[in-house]
C-alpha cells in the first residue's frame, strides 16, 4: 500500500485524527504546575475551524496544486499572535492535517510534511512579532514567507519534473508558489491594515489573554514606561 492509498483509507484518516487530538492536547497543556487553560483550547479550536472553512472558499485554484483562498492563513497567524508561537504552531499543524484528510496528495513522507503540517504550521512563526508595533501585519507577512519556503522546497524536491521548458526546478517552484501565496498574502494584508479590523483584533487579544497577560505592543510598552516615569517623578516632587 502506497502513502496516497493509505491516507485515502479509513485507517489513514483515523491516524491523522489521532495526531490532531494529540496536537490539541499540546495546545491545552500550559506547563508543569500551571492551570489548564481551557479558554486557550476553545479559542484555538475556533480558529482552526475558521481556517478550515476559509480554506474551502477557493477564489482561484492553481493547475499544479495550491490555491488563492479567502484569508485562510489569517486564523493561524492570529492563534500565534494571541497565544504564542508554540500554540500557533500546533494549531497550524492541525489545519494542515485536516487539509490532508480533505485533500490528500502524498508521494513521499517528506513531501507530506512540507505540504501539510509544516506548511501550515510555519505560519505560526509570525507570532514572534506579537509584542511589536504592527505586530499582526508583520507577523502575517513573515508567516507567509515561512510557508512559501516550505512550498518552494517541496516543489524543487518532488515536483521539479513538472517545470515547463525554460525553467529549472528551482526557478519554476519559486515563481509558481509566489503567484498564489503572494496574491492571497497581499489581499490579507490590506484587510489587516484596515483600522477597524486592526483595533478589533487588538481588543480580542486582550480579551482572550486578560489585561495582565496580553503581550503589549511597542506603543503600549512606551506608554506604560512613560506613565511609570511620570509617577516616579511626581513621587519625588512630593
Amino acid at each position: 500500500m502506497d502513502l496516497q492509498t493509505f491516507f485515502d483509507s479509513l485507517w489513514g484518516q483515523l491516524t491523522v485524527v489521532a495526531v490532531i487530538v494529540l496536537l490539541f492536547g499540546v495546545i491545552l497543556y500550559s506547563g508543569k504546575g500551571k492551570p489548564v487553560e481551557t479558554k486557550t483550547l476553545a479559542v484555538s479550536a475556533l480558529l482552526v475551524a475558521l481556517a478550515i472553512i476559509l480554506n474551502q472558499l477557493i477564489i482561484f485554484r492553481m493547475p499544479q496544486g495550491g490555491s488563492i483562498t479567502a484569508f485562510s492563513m489569517v486564523p493561524i497567524v492570529l492563534c500565534a499572535y494571541f497565544f504564542g508561537v508554540r500554540r500557533g504552531l500546533m494549531a497550524g499543524m492541525c489545519v494542515g492535517l485536516i487539509d490532508l484528510i480533505f485533500n490528500p496528495y502524498v508521494i513521499h513522507p517528506i513531501q507530506l510534511l512540507l505540504d501539510y503540517p509544516m506548511a501550515f504550521g510555519a505560519l505560526a512563526f509570525g507570532g514572534i512579532f506579537a509584542a511589536r508595533k504592527n505586530g499582526l501585519i508583520k507577523g502575517y507577512i513573515f508567516g507567509v514567507i515561512c510557508r512559501y519556503i516550505c512550498a518552494v522546497l517541496s516543489g524543487v524536491i518532488f515536483f521539479g519534473a513538472y517545470a515547463p521548458e525554460g525553467f529549472s526546478a528551482l526557478t519554476w517552484s519559486v515563481w509558481y508558489n509566489l503567484t498564489y501565496l503572494a496574491v492571497e498574502g497581499a489581499i490579507s494584508v490590506v484587510l489587516l491594515a484596515i483600522p477597524q479590523i486592526k483595533a478589533m483584533f487588538e481588543r480580542l487579544k486582550v480579551q482572550v489573554n486578560g489585561p495582565g497577560k496580553s503581550k503589549p505592543g511597542a506603543d503600549s510598552v512606551t506608554d506604560r514606561e512613560g506613565e511609570a516615569n511620570g509617577a516616579a517623578g511626581a513621587g519625588t516632587k512630593e
